[in-house]
């Protein structure tokens, strides 16, 4: 069974978490998705790039959920979890392309 490149998984996970806490109205739903896709994350960052490595990118992936909420005044709420979510997938993508 192929695996989910990481970039992906943070991704989706910062994603995925504002959709189901938008359309369900409730924000620990959302907290559950965001936190389960961080932790498969952290996971592969670990076995592919090492322990440091998946510590920095864990908290680009915790920082770009805070800092999407006061982009979110500034840009509205979906342009601001699309650019976080693109950020963290690009930085996963440059510390992960070249090992695994």
């Amino acid at each position: 069974m192929s695996r989910i490149p990481s970039p992906v998984i943070a991704a989706a996970g910062l994603v995925g978490g504002y959709a189901v806490a938008r359309w369900t109205k409730k924000r620990p739903l959302g907290g559950v998705v965001l936190a389960g896709a961080g932790a498969v994350a952290v996971r592969e960052w670990q076995q592919v790039a090492g322990g440091k490595a998946a510590a920095g990118l864990g908290v680009a992936y915790v920082a770009a959920f805070a800092g999407s909420h006061p982009l979110a005044r500034k840009v509205g709420a979906w342009p601001a979890v699309f650019s976080v979510a693109g950020a963290v997938a690009a930085a996963s993508w440059a510390v992960t392309r070249e090992r695994g």
